[in-house]
């Protein structure tokens, strides 16, 4: 990975609305379109799972803010730590960049698919020292950059 390709920085918080407000206040940022779902990922220790998530992101960039308010005990449960959480990165393959990060004596926190599926369309990847990062396929970036300019994700 390059940090160059860096995209988004992720913050736990434990109200959307709440955060949308105050950072537009202090910023003057604009919003994506707020998504709430039942997000499918799988953990190394549970397998396949879903996890309740509303979501937003910044529109503008080329960094840009994701805001998280996931379900009690979740991966993006603010009560967990709110604040900074994960840095994205636009990556060509998903697969090779978390098995080069697990080789560098990384850890695997969850992936959209199981390993030997591929992992999918991100992983998140925690360092010796405790910063994740978010590889994330480069094939999706057509639909973030639609939803970004207001479209649908």
């Amino acid at each position: 990975m390059h940090f160059g390709e860096m995209f988004h920085v992720g913050l736990r918080v434990p109200d959307l609305d709440e955060a949308m407000r105050n950072l537009t206040a202090a910023t003057e940022v604009s919003w994506s379109k707020v998504q709430h779902r039942r997000q499918q990922i799988w953990l190394p220790d549970r397998g396949a799972t879903a996890v309740e998530l509303r979501f937003t992101y910044s529109s503008a960039g080329p960094v840009h803010f994701e805001l998280l308010q996931g379900e009690p005990g979740s991966i993006w449960d603010a009560g967990e730590g709110p604040g900074r959480h994960h840095l994205g990165f636009w990556v060509d393959d998903v697969a090779s960049t978390t098995e080069e990060l697990l080789g560098h004596g990384w850890t695997l926190e969850l992936a959209a698919k199981a390993p030997g599926e591929g992992y999918g369309a991100f992983t998140y990847v925690r360092s010796p020292t405790g910063t994740i990062v978010e590889p994330v396929a480069a094939t999706v970036k057509a639909a973030f950059e639609r939803w970004w300019a207001g479209g649908d994700l």
